[in-house]
């Protein structure tokens, strides 16, 4: 049976001055389908998104979308309002929420007409409760988004979308910060809504996912679609030799005695602006030849607990140890000094100075290095020389190691940062969302460069969202959640996913 056509990207072409990001893409979504749009970072997916939502206006090419009536209509390009009007939505990795603001009013934000003197709240209500009901997405309307779990705040984004009347809905990393739980019953409703006419695409480095939840893939490889296979006719493998030209080596764990604590913390408390935002009583050690992994939910204590090792928060009680020594008065240099090297969750507002060169954000770290600055004078052949090196073993690409670092794709700034750590030798590295936002290449490259580190000799604190990577990499598990850490002896994705929600029985 040929299902009917409700979008058609033909021949787009987008440029960034000499950046060719995306070179005559054609694209085809079915009504009913789930299309997984797979690539590398910088392959262009999200540039084809933002195009065909509006936010970037093609350089050759046009999108023909399914009118209501079953006639394909050209959509006017350049305009997200044109995009929303003719049934687009699109739920971003980040969340776009009020959280002063009760679900109910998030959904429907935005909807009203600006010269309306009054709002019909129950009209709205009575949609919103019919598109629960036949969807399965549930969430408290009333309850401020502030109050919400992170699986009822996705719950909220894509209500959003389908109470504008979304035929076409774009999902990027839709369960980046999910329990496995709540990953399968997102798709267990997205899959009734499929089958009530719904089209998604799919944008997901999670393989596992891709395969289990999609119909179709079509994979792009810089800039340009390579191909497209049916998922039943797919395999990891095939799929990785797709998007990167070759098989992708995933990296492999093995068994190691552990050494001498490189990091001990003590009765660490920090008091934040809510429970998600503090610690309470936090017990740990991380060991020389180790990889501990931190899994949980986002917003459970994680960036309380990085903030603390890397010397931004000064705990409120206990003790922070690195090799030994206990840190009085933890701050960045210090820990640096320490041998703390460190990967920053925001690797934008952390991680680089972005108007600063990419050679200079390589070395910012190692200033106190009289090969990078002697009598307070940059050795800038040096600094140069660090960066080509460091850029051509790390695959850093980009505009040239003098260009700004904002300029970076956010998956080579990672790399930079990458770069820089493990560099340095390192006695501890605190890995925070290491692998966030890569491809499954830098993704595996990131894991192997870890593992490396731990047989060499150095502690690694593994902080994941990605339950995948955490089974892959850590020796030992341990669960936050609401600030407080639980060690775990079980590897079983289930009983590790129901302590990630806060289930303790």
């Amino acid at each position: 049976m040929t299902l009917q056509k409700v979008l058609s990207l033909n021949a787009l072409s987008k440029r960034f001055g000499s950046v060719v990001a995306n070179d005559g893409v054609n694209l085809d979504l079915h009504r009913g389908e789930v299309l997984a749009l797979l690539g590398e970072n910088g392959a262009g997916k999200t540039t084809l998104m933002n195009m065909l939502f509006g936010h970037y206006m093609p350089d050759s090419g046009d999108i023909d979308v399914c009118a209501p009536d079953g006639t394909m209509q050209p959509l006017v390009l350049g305009h997200p309002q044109a995009a929303l009007a003719a049934g687009i939505g699109m739920v971003h990795q980040h969340f776009t929420l009020a959280e002063n603001l009760s679900a109910l009013d998030n959904i429907t934000l935005g909807s009203e007409r600006l010269l309306s003197f009054r709002r019909d709240r129950a009209a709205a209500r009575a949609k919103v409760q019919a598109i629960i009901d036949r969807s399965g997405l549930a969430a408290p309307l009333d309850t401020p988004v502030g109050q919400l779990s992170v699986g009822e705040r996705q719950r909220v984004e894509i209500l959003k979308a389908l109470y504008r009347d979304a035929r076409i809905l774009v999902l990027d990393e839709p369960t980046a910060v999910l329990t496995p739980q709540e990953a399968d019953t997102l798709f267990d409703n997205i899959g009734a809504m499929t089958r009530d006419g719904l089209a998604v695409i799919f944008i997901s480095h999670k393989l596992r996912e891709v395969l289990a939840f999609s119909t179709r893939i079509a994979v792009l490889r810089h800039g340009v679609k390579v191909g497209e296979i049916a998922t039943s006719d797919a395999d990891e493998r095939r799929i990785a030799r797709m998007m990167v030209g070759e098989d992708t080596a995933t990296a492999t764990r093995d068994t190691m005695a552990a050494g001498a604590a490189v990091l001990s913390l003590e009765g660490l408390s920090v008091k934040g602006h809510s429970a998600r935002d503090s610690l309470k009583n936090i017990n740990l050690s991380v060991h020389a030849h180790e990889v501990l992994g931190i899994a949980g939910v986002s917003g459970n204590g994680q960036s309380a607990l990085a903030a603390v090792i890397s010397g931004l928060r000064q705990p409120d009680a206990g003790t922070v140890a690195v090799n030994g020594k206990i840190i009085a008065r933890p701050d960045p240099k210090v820990m640096i000094q320490a041998g703390v090297g460190r990967i920053p969750e925001d690797r934008h507002h952390d991680g680089i100075v972005g108007t600063m060169s990419v050679a200079e954000n390589l070395v910012i770290e190692r200033l106190d290095d009289p090969l990078v600055q002697k009598n307070g004078l940059l050795n800038q052949d040096a600094i140069l020389a660090n960066a080509e090196t460091l850029s051509q073993a790390y695959d850093i690409r980009g505009p040239g190691i003098n260009a700004r670092a904002r300029l970076l794709s956010g998956g080579n700034i990672q790399k930079l940062i990458l770069a820089r750590v493990f560099e340095q030798d390192a006695r501890l590295i605190l890995a925070n969302q290491p692998t966030r936002g890569l491809d499954m290449g830098a993704a595996a490259e990131v894991g192997r460069r870890l593992l490396e580190a731990r047989a060499r000799g150095a502690g690694v604190l593994l902080i994941s969202e990605d339950l995948d990577e955490i089974l892959g990499l850590a020796d030992r598990i341990m669960v936050i959640h609401d600030g407080q850490l639980i060690e775990i002896d079980s590897r079983n994705r289930e009983e590790i996913g129901l302590k990630m929600a806060g289930e303790h029985a």
